[in-house]
């Protein structure tokens, strides 16, 4: 048997984000997991969870490494977004045999003064003491953003699907270096898997320019694609099929698929 897929979602988000992909990588032979974040398995309508506003990308992280320990084997991470970022934080503990980056959060250490970038989460950054409270987005935003290569259908069933998000985590990532204690930051010397880096050329979130930032980090244990016709929702746009395939087609490459040779 391969190794286990952990599929990791980001901001915003439930494991829903998940449903075009997971079936087409069950199909192909693999076990998947997509677990929730701390706190993002509630009702999109209801109220935010009272302790989001203060959660860490450490307690993110520690509860996805703590699902990893009860796997029979260590995990290939595929990580979107925020999830992306965590999967970084995840092998570089050693808890991953291989990781997919798609359009990820960069780690501390890499600017990230895009003016994209900042439009994205100025709504949360002008928002008094954000880093201690929760945070929802307008569709406005959303649709202007995240979902730019949707429908208005499209966009608006997913922004519906969508839940609050930790003032805290968004803090560790944008403004990292005054977070004291670090959390995004990922030593690249401790992460000795091979890494899928996927960039959407046409993403305002996490621009081509950073990903390849990201890619670089790791030398050659990083693959870098660059989707020509993506921009940050690569879960979804039209093509997600071509994404999925090219994902299949890198595990091969590394022997981490059904009947392969694993290490």
């Amino acid at each position: 048997m391969p190794p286990p897929l952990v599929l990791i979602h980001g901001m915003w988000a439930t494991p829903s984000v998940w449903d075009n992909y997971k079936p087409v990588l069950e199909a192909a032979g693999y076990e998947v997991h997509t677990p929730a974040l701390r706190h993002h398995d509630v009702d999109p309508k209801g109220p935010p969870p009272e302790a989001l506003g203060t959660t860490s990308l450490t307690d993110y992280v520690d509860d996805l490494a703590a699902l990893i320990e009860t796997l029979p084997a260590t995990p290939i991470l595929i990580g979107h977004s925020m999830g992306g970022l965590l999967a970084q934080l995840l092998a570089a503990r050693g808890l991953a045999t291989a990781a997919v980056l798609l359009t990820p959060a960069p780690p501390a250490g890499l600017p990230n003064f895009y003016p994209s970038v900042i439009a994205a989460f100025w709504p949360v950054l002008t928002t008094w003491k954000f880093w201690q409270k929760p945070h929802g987005r307008s569709f406005a935003h959303a649709r202007r953003t995240v979902f730019v290569h949707l429908s208005e259908q499209q966009a608006r069933e997913l922004y519906d699907q969508g839940v609050w998000e930790s003032g805290r985590a968004i803090a560790e990532i944008g403004l990292w270096y005054l977070d004291p204690k670090r959390a995004a930051k990922v030593p690249a010397e401790k992460v000795s898997c091979p890494l899928l880096v996927v960039a959407g050329r046409h993403d305002g979130i996490t621009p081509p320019g950073l990903v390849r930032k990201i890619a670089s980090r790791y030398g050659d244990r990083a693959t870098y694609l660059e989707l020509p016709n993506h921009a940050h929702w690569v879960l979804g746009e039209p093509g997600w099929q071509i994404v999925v395939e090219d994902i299949l087609c890198w595990l091969k490459q590394q022997e981490f698929y059904p009947g392969g040779i694993y290490h």
